[in-house]
């Protein structure tokens, strides 16, 4: 790696929601560069104006931000390379691209997109290139009086770069090694369009160079745009500034046959992107990790495993952890298969390692959403520690929890009544005395005096214990039963046992 500060950045087109791919992308490049001490800069490739959507860049923004990955320059933060929006820089494009036609490395074509569809007809496989130029309306066979009035006269054309014949574009990948493409098989890509628009193609490459990027991350569905790209380097004069290039491994499908699509979450039930995107020209709404439940740790570290690992058994990443264990050796050129159960896994392990105070806000609100009134902020805490080791999703502390501040609405009787009995009736009728003793209200003492008195009528404390749960909290779920009765207090533990004995007896 060279000495030169390292430099990379995400560039997303605001066409809509943002893919997991794309933010294990982000993640990449924001680990390579604080593991170097370098600049991550998020810059917005807005040239494609007929997909621009309204939006679009405000929702990135967001999921960087919910992420917790700050740019250290961007379209908002500025910095010292702006602007940090390809429309804004649209006026510097064209005179690379001339640049380019004047050296014979590109030129003007005039073909309307009627011809070429009917070339696309005629021609099976039909490609811009080598073999058909020469048959096509370009300032490669056109007069050079014709191609000048066509450009006097204000003709739509596009520039298109010239790819040469018969030779080897080869680099070296970061990941892949080398790589080697013959420029016969590429064909000559559009650099400008007739709106005065770049590609992808020209922007990303002046970008590139204008903001001194040192290092570019992509997925690999690019790779075979790579030797257009690097001739635009090499035909610039900037070769020696050319960044070092990265093509990250594909995110699978859970059969692994094929890339993860927004299509493939819909059909099997899970979310591919980040957070909720409302498309307001379909009205569709697809949803998002952050929506169904996920903690944007969590998400990183799910991320972060499809491709790379540290070389250990090791699976949960602090970001801290990423930075100083993150290497480019350790991403596999291999696509990674999506596993939404596994992914779910790492939410459940990072809510139980969370801290209670900084779930506090997150339950509260799923709490108030479904109108469960939480009064006492250390109540809730306590009530946090004891149920969020069996919460997988967010969502999931509504039903581990509130309970501890309303009582059941309703009870799973047929867990309970058709082993219903009056010898039950009596024990639950003699343990409400023992509730009501002035002994400390402690969980350790109560399951003792519980099963003692399950011994004393006569009963195995098993028979007792699912009924002393469900009357607590309304079905077979939640911690340990008598942490349950404990942080509910003597009175209201009381007072749920004769609710639920009338409700057993009826």
């Amino acid at each position: 790696m060279s000495d030169k500060k390292v430099r990379v950045r995400f560039a997303p087109s605001p066409t809509g929601g943002l893919h997991l791919g794309g933010v294990r992308t982000v993640l990449f490049n924001y680990l390579f560069a604080k593991k170097h001490k370098g600049d991550f800069v998020l810059r917005i490739e807005d040239t494609d104006q007929t997909r621009y959507v309204d939006g679009a860049e405000q929702y990135i923004l967001d999921c960087l931000k919910w992420c917790g990955i700050t740019p250290d320059e961007s379209p908002v933060i500025g910095g010292p390379y702006a602007p940090y929006r390809q429309s804004e820089r649209k006026p510097a494009y064209r005179q690379y691209a001339e640049k380019l036609v004047a050296e014979g490395h590109a030129y003007y074509a005039f073909d309307t997109a009627d011809e070429l569809n009917e070339k696309r007809k005629e021609v099976p496989n039909f490609q811009y290139g080598l073999a058909t130029r020469n048959s096509l309306q370009n300032s490669l066979n056109l007069p050079l009086h014709e191609v000048e009035k066509l450009l006097h006269d204000g003709t739509p054309h596009v520039i298109r770069i010239k790819m040469p014949e018969d030779e080897t574009v080869s680099f070296n990948d970061m990941i892949r090694g080398h790589v080697s493409f013959e420029t016969n098989l590429v064909d000559d890509k559009v650099l400008l369009k007739a709106d005065g628009m770049p590609t992808y193609h020209l922007a990303v490459v002046v970008d590139d160079y204008l903001m001194k990027i040192t290092h570019a991350f992509r997925g690999e569905e690019w790779l075979p745009s790579a030797p257009v790209h690097i001739l635009l380097w090499e035909y610039l004069g900037w070769k020696a500034d050319m960044p070092e290039w990265a093509h990250l491994p594909l995110i699978l499908k859970p059969d692994g046959h094929g890339k993860l699509s927004k299509r493939d979450g819909a059909r099997l039930g899970f979310p591919v992107y980040a957070m909720n995107w409302f498309d307001a020209k379909s009205d569709e709404l697809t949803p998002g990790f952050r929506e169904l439940g996920f903690l944007p740790e969590a998400f990183l570290n799910l991320l972060v495993m499809l491709g790379w690992n540290d070389g250990t058994d090791q699976e949960i990443f602090t970001l801290d952890e990423l930075i100083e264990k993150f290497s480019i050796e350790r991403i596999s050129k291999a696509g990674a298969k999506f596993d939404f159960e596994k992914a779910k896994w790492y939410n459940a392990e990072w809510i139980k390692r969370t801290d209670a105070e900084s779930l506090k806000l997150k339950v509260w609100e799923i709490l108030k959403a479904k109108s469960v009134i939480v009064k006492d902020e250390a109540y809730l805490l306590k009530i946090i520690d004891v149920v969020k080791d069996r919460c997988v999703l967010l969502p999931d502390f509504y039903q581990q929890s509130a309970y501890f501040f309303q009582q059941p609405a309703e009870y799973d009787l047929n867990a309970v009544k058709p082993k219903w009995n009056d010898v039950k009736t009596d024990f639950f009728n003699a343990f409400i005395a023992v509730l009501s003793s002035p002994d400390t209200f402690d969980a350790a003492e109560l399951e003792a005096k519980f099963k003692a008195l399950a011994e004393e009528k006569g009963l195995k404390p098993g028979d007792v214990m699912l009924p002393f749960r469900i009357m607590l909290v309304g079905g077979k779920f939640g911690p340990h039963v008598f942490d349950i009765a404990k942080l509910l207090g003597e009175s209201e533990t009381i007072i749920r046992i004769e609710k639920a004995i009338e409700a057993f007896t009826a």
